[in-house]
């Protein structure tokens, strides 16, 4: 029998959606708004779905407090009121956008979680803007 867990969280962000190697006009073409060279912000929601057998002896598939915490180290307060862009070493030559925030996400997330553990990742960058990755 396998069984998800879920646990939500919230962090705010800043960043800018362009490429480097184009000019201003061609990135106002590709992302519009979004590549406002003074930034923008979101309220990031983000869901942490953790897949696996229940633990004979606690019931749990992932003690959700363990799974919190996680959250909260590799993800909150290194995201948390950053702009993207500028302060995460991952987003220095890649775009923040929300498919590559959410790989990002994953990847810190994958080395803290057990192997034998399916992990997924669910962004919303709006409330009717979302991405999932499951490390495909």
């Amino acid at each position: 029998m396998r069984i998800t867990v879920h646990r939500k969280a919230h962090f705010n962000a800043a960043h800018r959606l362009f490429r480097k190697d184009w000019d201003d006009e061609r990135n106002r073409e590709v992302f519009g708004k979004c590549s406002n060279p003074n930034y923008h912000g979101h309220n990031y929601e983000l869901i942490v779905s953790v897949t696996g057998e229940p633990d004979p002896e606690t019931g749990f598939v992932m003690d959700l407090k363990i799974l919190k915490e996680l959250i909260r180290d590799e993800v909150e307060d290194y995201l948390d009121h950053k702009n993207l862009n500028l302060e995460v070493p991952e987003f220095k030559d890649l775009n923040p956008t929300a498919e590559n925030i959410a790989v990002v996400i994953w990847k810190k997330l994958r080395s803290r979680i057990r192997k034998e553990h399916d992990l997924e990742i669910t962004l919303y960058e709006t409330p009717r803007n979302f991405v999932s990755y499951k490390g495909e």
